[in-house]
């Protein structure tokens, strides 16, 4: 069920994007949320370390994807309802 939830998030993706424009614009959100959101994806460009080698090419992927849409899943979990109800995630 946990995995559909995810898949499900992807293939909303173009969503997100607006959705994280709002996120960090939002007065509602909490400036240590906002901190929060942008050390998680910073950490995660900066320690690109992977469970599974890029070379593995489609294995290396997934698991890229898996750990953005994990990152945009704590963004969304942080943000208030206003926020998810606008956006409908």
């Amino acid at each position: 069920m946990r995995l559909w939830r995810r898949i499900r998030f992807l293939f909303n993706f173009r969503k997100s994007i607006p959705f994280l424009l709002s996120f960090f614009r939002s007065g509602e959100v909490k400036g240590a949320k906002k901190a929060g959101a942008l050390l998680f994806v910073i950490l995660y460009f900066l320690f690109p370390w992977d469970v599974i080698p890029d070379f593995l090419i489609f294995f290396g992927v997934i698991d890229d994807v898996t750990v953005l849409t994990f990152i945009l899943q704590r963004i969304v979990q942080m943000a208030p309802a206003s926020l998810k109800e606008e956006y409908k995630l």
